[in-house]
């Protein structure tokens, strides 16, 4: 079987996939800064590496670029912009100079992006044909693609991840939820009619594995569910899952004070992102409706 090295392999979307991965009979690697901790936490079977050197020559089959720092949950001060930067962008540009160095690539590399490339979109529905927005996020994914873009001008099948908001119980945005949600003081944010665009765990892990198998797709993909939502339905469909109510609406102005730019951008911005390119390449959805995946993820 191919060999995969992972980067961001101990966040929420790399655990889950390196599972996936050892489980189908990969062979997986992953680049952490450490080691003894990512042991505790991913299965048996993977190789565990804290500088790219220790692959002794070794170039893998598949790269799977997940490395960044989470953007939600605080507000955005100068140094956690620079924090965010150097964990995509530069990141990315050194994992390049590193294959460089050798004069050999992996034959395939997925990297990851963020539908936050599209900037806030309104209600409009926007596919990977759409262009940048001109955010803070954006301005981000798009360098962080343009750093990936190295690797298609050496030749190397890429694909470039456009990753929504990824739903699953023991990790991500739906974790943050929950508790207040359980507690009944869950309900919208700011006006509730921005769109939330979003792709169960499962799902985003087998499309990754998907596009593993299939180096023809290149360029953009938007890993999202082909369901858009407001974040009113959302947090409706939540509490109808929890059996609370959503009744506390969350104001704009409190969100704005408490994480600034973060909030305006991550939270109350609206993206109504369509899977385009998954959908056209054959790729099927398990939980394509909100209500599945939520019930799939909470009801266990």
């Amino acid at each position: 079987m191919k060999s995969i090295l992972i980067t961001g392999g101990t966040g929420f979307i790399g655990r889950a996939l390196v599972g996936a991965l050892i489980e189908q009979g990969y062979r997986v690697c992953v680049l952490t800064r450490s080691p003894t901790l990512a042991a505790e936490n991913l299965p048996a079977g993977v190789s565990l590496i804290d500088n790219l050197e220790m692959l002794k020559g070794h170039v893998p089959d598949v790269l799977v670029n997940l490395a960044g720092e989470p953007l939600a949950g605080r507000r955005w001060s100068p140094a956690t912009k620079l924090l965010f930067r150097s964990s995509r962008v530069e990141f990315t540009n050194k994992l390049f100079a590193y294959f460089v160095g050798r004069g050999v690539y992996p034959a395939r590399v997925i990297s990851g992006s963020a539908i936050g490339y599209y900037g806030n979109c309104g209600d409009r529905l926007v596919d990977e044909r759409e262009a940048a927005g001109s955010d803070f996020a954006a301005e981000l994914c798009g360098d962080w693609e343009l750093a990936a873009k190295q690797f298609e001008q050496a030749g190397v099948s890429l694909c470039l991840l456009r990753t929504g908001i990824v739903l699953g119980a023991n990790g991500g945005a739906l974790k943050q939820m929950l508790p207040p949600f359980r507690a009944g003081l869950g309900g919208p944010m700011g006006g509730g009619g921005q769109f939330m665009s979003w792709i169960h765990i499962n799902d985003m892990v087998r499309l990754i594995l998907f596009l593993i198998e299939r180096p023809a797709i290149v360029g953009p993909l938007n890993a999202v569910s082909s369901q858009s939502i407001t974040n009113r339905d959302f947090a409706v469909a939540l509490a109808n899952v929890l059996h609370r109510p959503a009744l506390i609406r969350m104001p704009a102005f409190v969100l704005t004070l408490m994480f600034g730019e973060m909030a305006k951008t991550l939270l109350l911005s609206s993206l109504r992102v369509l899977p385009t390119r998954a959908l056209a390449s054959g790729f099927e959805f398990r939980y394509p409706q909100l209500s599945g995946a939520l019930e799939n993820l909470l009801k266990k």
